[in-house]
Order: structure tokens, then sequence, then C-alpha cells
């Protein structure tokens, strides 16, 4: 995946140094050739190629977190009550 990327991305400069260094060129052009044809193409296909990746990595956190409030909603098998779970009961003067 990277690859293409950074291959795009050498295009993409290559284009706005043509564009710079040309006769009839200017650096405005190339800053909008290497932003048009390089930077937001190549940020939109990360982030779509990406998106395998990052939901295997949501799944894999709520996984973990269901396993972890599982575990800690275990009932209490000691003969003790909880007293830290238990708020008191006051009475107000």
């Amino acid at each position: 995946m990277y690859l293409v990327l950074i291959a795009w991305l050498y295009v993409a400069v290559m284009m706005a140094v043509a564009e710079a260094t040309s006769q009839v060129g200017s650096l405005l052009g190339a800053l909008i050739t290497f932003l048009l044809y390089g930077a937001l193409p190549i940020t939109l296909v990360a982030y779509i190629m990406g998106t395998p990746a990052r939901m295997r990595r949501r799944k894999a956190q709520e996984a973990a977190q269901q396993e972890a409030t599982a575990s800690s909603a275990a009932p209490n098998t000691s003969s003790e009550a909880p007293s830290a779970s238990i708020a008191s009961v006051r009475k107000e003067p």
C-alpha cells in the first residue's frame, strides 16, 4: 500500500517541479498542482485503504473491554460483605 502512495507522491512532486520551473508556470500553480494531484488524493486513498485495519483494531479494543468488564463483574464468593461498594446511609440532624 505504501509503495503506491510513495510513487504517487513522487509523480505529484515532479509535476509540481515541472510547473514551477516552466517559463509560463508559477509557484502558486505548482502548489495547487501538488495539492490537487498529490496531497488530497493520497490522504483520501490512505484513509480508505486503512479502514479495515481501523475496524479490526476497534473490534479488538471492544472485545478486550468487554472481557475486562465480564471478569470484574464476577460474583463475590467471599464470606465478608463488600464494604467499599455499598454507601452508608446517614440521617441528617
